[in-house]
């Protein structure tokens, strides 16, 4: 197995779901408490769906979050222990299901709204989905990505897309075989929108409230509306 693929992020999140599921549960993550899981329930509940497919769900916090509101959700994820505790803290529907799977013949409805927070870090992976998206979303619906901002994640290395280290600095030592990342500049971004049927509706960048640097970026893009009408 290559040191930076789509299946050495699987093999990583394999391995560390358990530190994952504790650390979401005791709140360890400062980022995420103070500024990030604000910005993406309050990004999905400005557009008012009925129901939502959270891709990436992980242990299923968001999903709980938006039942909270009234909002119908599915949360899918490639890890089987994930998947387990979401169920098992319920408040939503939630299935195990591989990145390259999500398509309408694996899930057999549509959605208001499609959310990936901070769970698009792989390469052909990420391409597949944007490109059997948009057959799982109503008209005019959205699909709102936060992840983490080009400039804030560059560092120093070139401005370039590319495979990345990973590096779980700032998580606790129960961490372990950090997942390699895919690094995409704000260009590539909005060209996975722009080619896979998406018009950018906005750009948002949450700022963290003490150190005042930016925390993340969310794109918010909206389907185009196909007008088959011969009227001129």
């Amino acid at each position: 197995m290559s040191e930076f693929s789509d299946e050495k992020i699987l093999e990583s999140w394999h391995q560390n779901a358990k530190a994952w599921i504790n650390s979401i549960e005791h709140r360890e993550i400062e980022s995420r408490i103070l500024v990030t899981n604000k910005a993406i329930v309050d990004c999905i509940l400005d557009k008012n769906p009925l129901n939502v497919l959270d891709i990436g769900c992980g242990e299923g916090w968001l999903s709980r979050e938006l039942n909270n509101f009234g909002i119908q959700t599915l949360g899918i994820d490639a890890v089987p222990e994930l998947i387990d505790e979401a169920t098992k803290k319920g408040k939503g529907n939630f299935k195990l299901i591989p990145y390259e799977d999500i398509s309408k013949e694996n899930i057999h409805e549509k959605f208001d709204v499609a959310v990936c927070n901070f769970s698009l870090i792989g390469n052909e992976s990420v391409k597949k989905i944007f490109k059997n998206l948009p057959e799982l979303l109503t008209k005019n619906g959205y699909f709102i990505v936060q992840t983490l901002h080009p400039i804030l994640g560059c560092g120093d290395s070139a401005y370039q897309d590319g495979w990345r280290k990973g590096s779980w600095k700032g998580f606790s030592d129960s961490f372990t075989n950090p997942a390699p990342w895919y690094f995409r500049t704000l260009d590539t971004w909005i060209n996975l929108f722009v080619t896979n049927g998406f018009i950018i509706n906005s750009i948002i960048e949450p700022i963290h409230p003490k150190t005042k640097s930016i925390a993340s970026i969310l794109f918010v893009g909206k389907l185009k509306t196909v007008n088959n009408s011969n009227n001129p």
